[in-house]
């Protein structure tokens, strides 16, 4: 088996000499397959860029050993560190663009270092990357003509145009909005399936934790698990999250969009939920209760008003414990919660037949339980009680619409209308429960 592109073992490294001297890493272990995309995370100064420079071969190791797709960088001679250099793209937060060539111009001359393209070759691929990253009608423009962003996709173009066996990149989204940031990720996530590029990867870039295949945390100049890292030390930052979810009024803001908007901003809550799991493999329970919550008032709440409804709720089946477990986040203060069996009651039949029904007198209807109005001070007459069906054709959520404000009964134009909706954002809030069971998965 071929030894991996990165092995690194007891690196240590200092700057200055004497009362100056000050060591920045401390006996770093880690090796990295070939393909493998890792992200190190830390703190501004924990010597993460540092630590990448000494893989890139663009700083001499001082102590321990740094083995860079097969060569031993410590003491290597100049023409062995140039050799891993012209196998290895760069990407760094500063631009590093030559001013006196255009955008084309730089990208070719990434190209040219490799000896592997003609003149025409890499015009033709030095255009083909920039027009990839965004940038097709600014390719004669030079550095000072592009803003900062727009100089970072050059940097990015010039970095990945070679196809390099190795990516090594500080920040590379810090100055790309949400959707360039994520393409930019999503081919250096191409390059490493597609052709075998392992990829070294600082980012402080919450959005992009997603592409790793590993997650290293630098801090204090050593090397740790990110999750166990979060574990120790950011227990205060978990509450700190739920308790802004927790605080946040959505109520307003979401009575004001229109259905497009409303599913924008569901999927945004749920992406971030599930960057979260994903990304940290850590199901912090409360907050994943405080994101779950925020989805699920959106959702009772948008339903409602869609239908002229004055309340709604919605049961997530729980299929283990064959119950139904009702959050009533819509009309009550405070939160409230309660579980009947799978069969039971109108909702409990619905998630049994994952069949929809509309009941025009509630108190008509035997299955009806007129004790939860006495609860909560309520008198119910209709109801109108849909499913939520996932991937595979389950149910796993009831939404259930209870009193028209104009007293008729829902009818089936209002059932076609709900059921539009609950198709739409049933995969968005599937998404986020499949974030929490992987995350969990993942810490046993």
């Amino acid at each position: 088996m071929a030894a991996s592109p990165i092995v690194i073992e007891n690196l240590s490294h200092h700057f200055g000499k004497g009362n100056l001297r000050k060591q920045i890493l401390f006996d770093v272990n880690v090796e990295i397959p070939q393909g493998e995309i890792v992200i190190v995370t830390g703190p501004s100064g924990s010597g993460k860029t540092t630590l990448l420079t000494l893989v890139g071969a663009l700083r001499s190791t001082q102590a321990g050993s740094v083995r860079v797709l097969g060569d031993e960088l410590r003491d290597a001679s100049p023409a062995t560190l140039e050799k891993v250099r012209r196998q290895i793209g760069f990407i760094f937060q500063q631009h590093n663009l030559l001013g006196a060539l255009s955008a084309v111009q730089n990208v070719e001359l990434g190209l040219r270092v490799t000896g592997r393209y003609n003149a025409a070759a890499r015009r033709k691929t030095a255009i083909a990357m920039l027009e990839a990253v965004g940038l097709g009608q600014r390719i004669h423009y030079k550095a000072e003509q592009l803003s900062g962003g727009q100089r970072q996709r050059v940097a990015i173009a010039r970095a990945l145009a070679a196809e390099p066996s190795m990516l090594l990149a500080d920040e590379p989204t810090a100055s790309l909005d949400k959707q360039s940031g994520r393409e930019v990720v999503d081919r250096m996530k191409k390059l490493a399936k597609d052709q075998g590029c392992t990829i070294l990867l600082v980012t402080h870039d919450n959005r992009i934790l997603d592409i790793a295949d590993r997650i290293v945390h630098l801090e204090d100049g050593r090397l740790s698990n990110f999750s166990d890292s979060v574990l120790a030390n950011n227990q205060q930052m978990m509450q700190l999250l739920a308790d802004s979810r927790q605080k946040q009024d959505i109520g307003a803001e979401v009575e004001a969009m229109d259905e497009a908007a409303f599913h924008d901003r569901l999927q945004e809550i749920t992406d971030e939920a599930v960057r979260f799991l994903d990304a940290t493999a850590l199901a912090n329970d409360t907050v994943f209760q405080a994101m779950l919550e925020q989805s699920l008032f959106a959702i009772t709440r948008k339903l409602a008003q869609l239908v002229n409804a004055e309340r709604s709720s919605l049961f997530l089946v729980d299929r283990p414990s064959q119950t139904l477990l009702l959050r009533i986040t819509e009309g009550l203060a405070g939160r409230q919660e309660i579980r009947i069996p799978i069969g039971s009651g109108i909702a409990g039949a619905v998630a049994a037949s994952g069949k929809s029904e509309r009941v025009a007198d509630a108190y008509q209807d035997p299955r009806f339980n007129p004790d939860v109005d006495k609860m909560f001070g309520y008198h119910t007459k209709s109801i109108m009680t849909m499913p939520m069906f996932d991937r595979r054709g389950d149910v796993f959520a009831v939404a259930q619409l209870l009193n028209r404000r104009d007293g008729q009964a829902f009818t089936e134009e209002d059932e076609k209308h709900i059921a539009d909706l609950l198709a739409s954002i049933a995969r968005i809030f599937e998404g986020l429960q499949v974030g929490r069971r992987s995350a969990l998965k993942e810490r046993t």
